[in-house]
């Protein structure tokens, strides 16, 4: 097998910042600016809203520490997909990388760029008809960029997310300091009841936070994995968590819990009009379409590096082609390709706001595996050094698993019909694996 793997490798040069802002990059998008009047709804009350948001971080930062243990020991391209295939095997391990690969990182991708275009068609003044042009035009862009060395996306990832804390900070200013409300305990009176309750709007908190274990993929580009890998996930969840914390503060300061509820995904739009007029709205949705780019760059940096270490493995259709790095730039360029190919396909012909909720719940089954996994490695590893030891131990991956299990029983609940759907295209790479390997023993005889 050894020979036919590429000779090219890829390159060790991603250090502190730049893992700092891949994983704050591709956390903070566009849920933030457009959730809070769902959270609000789902919540019934300011205080709770705000707690969802604090407990939303917390089960992220508990995932985070655990994952970042198992990382740790296997600092390799390939993130979530070569951790549960070392934990549990070839089949689950195959799934793992699959599911992302066909199903989590396109539509993911289809989905910010295409909430990011309707913001880019607004502030040009363009038509509804631009809206996926506009949409693919980005995403080409982008995945052009990725094919150059890694170092471009990475000096991109800290352009972005410098740029998008621009109108983070001034909604945080502004309204911890000019707002007249009382951010805790203001109540939604104009609906009889929180639609769904605590529960539901703490789902709508986890899906602003997921994206967190993305930098895991890139373990085979990190200057010192070992070390840098647990620091870049824990530093930027509790960045994040932060971040959202003080958001949701500033915004419930300066807009009245009612009119979020009437404003929904357009409160934040207005506190930045009336905050600093119509220049300051521009400017705040400038500042959001950055932060969306910022996101959709992570994930192009992140998503075709799954695609390489499957390839590697030879466990893709045309893994010759797919784990093609360029000798100079070491870039996965075919990979990168790929993941583009389909996600504007995903953009053409599905709802990508449906298909990223689905993707959510279908990342979940994974996460949860892995947060199961931390146990079987300590008691396989009895002995050996651990790089990084989770705090709390037990009591951190316990809580993890408990919110893993909370994201599964809540969209099963929601929409158990998707849920069936995205299971089966999960499940049908099985009978791809055994084609694939079915063709590389017919070569090798």
């Amino acid at each position: 097998m050894d020979n036919q793997q590429p000779t090219e490798e890829l390159k060790r040069s991603l250090g502190f910042w730049s893992a700092i802002s891949i994983v704050v990059g591709t956390i903070i998008g566009s849920g933030i600016f457009f959730k809070q009047g769902s959270v609000l709804d789902s919540a019934g009350s300011s205080t709770l809203a705000i707690a969802a948001w604090v407990f939303g971080g917390i089960i992220t930062l508990t995932g985070g520490l655990t994952v970042a243990e198992i990382g740790s020991q296997m600092p390799y391209t390939g993130g979530l997909y070569v951790y549960i295939e070392n934990i549990y095997g070839r089949i689950l391990g195959f799934l793992a990388g699959w599911m992302q690969v066909i199903v989590y990182g396109p539509a993911i991708i289809a989905s910010v760029a295409g909430f990011m275009s309707i913001l880019m068609a607004n502030f040009f003044g363009l038509g509804a008809q631009w809206r996926i042009p506009l949409a693919v035009i980005t995403v080409l862009a982008i995945g052009i960029m990725n094919l150059l060395e890694n170092k471009v996306g990475a000096i991109f990832a800290i352009i972005t997310t410098a740029g998008k804390m621009i109108p983070i900070a001034a909604i945080i200013i502004f309204g911890l300091f000019w707002g007249n409300q009382h951010a805790f305990g203001q109540t939604v009176t104009e609906i009889n009841h929180a639609t769904g309750g605590f529960g539901v709007a703490v789902l709508a908190t986890l899906f602003g936070y997921d994206g967190w274990i993305l930098i895991a993929n890139l373990g085979g580009e990190m200057k010192n994995p070992q070390k840098l890998l647990p620091k870049a996930i824990i530093l930027g969840i509790t960045a994040v968590l932060v971040i959202y914390t003080l958001i949701t503060i500033g915004i419930l300061k300066f807009l009245p819990a009612n009119t979020i509820h009437r404003l929904g995904e357009n409160a934040t739009a207005y506190l930045a009009v009336k905050a600093f007029g119509q220049i300051g709205g521009k400017l705040l949705s400038a500042g959001i379409i950055v932060s969306m780019m910022g996101t959709l760059n992570g994930k192009m940096i992140t998503f075709p590096r799954i695609v390489y270490a499957m390839a590697r493995r030879r466990d893709l259709p045309f893994s010759r082609y797919l784990s093609y790095v360029t000798p100079k730039g070491k870039s996965p360029v075919v990979a990168t390709m790929f993941i583009v190919i389909l996600a504007t396909l995903m953009m053409c012909f599905f709802d990508p706001d449906h298909l990223s909720d689905l993707c959510v719940f279908t990342v979940y089954c994974f996460y949860l595996l892995a947060f199961f996994g931390i146990f079987i490695l300590r008691r396989r590893n009895k002995e050996g050094e651990r790089p990084f030891s989770t705090p709390l131990y037990p009591l951190v991956p316990i809580i993890a698993i408990a919110g893993g299990i909370f994201v599964l029983v809540s969209e099963v609940f929601n929409d158990p019909a998707g849920v069936l759907l995205f299971i089966g295209i999960v499940i049908v790479g099985l009978p791809i694996l055994y084609f694939v390997k079915r063709m590389d023993q017919r070569r090798m005889h």
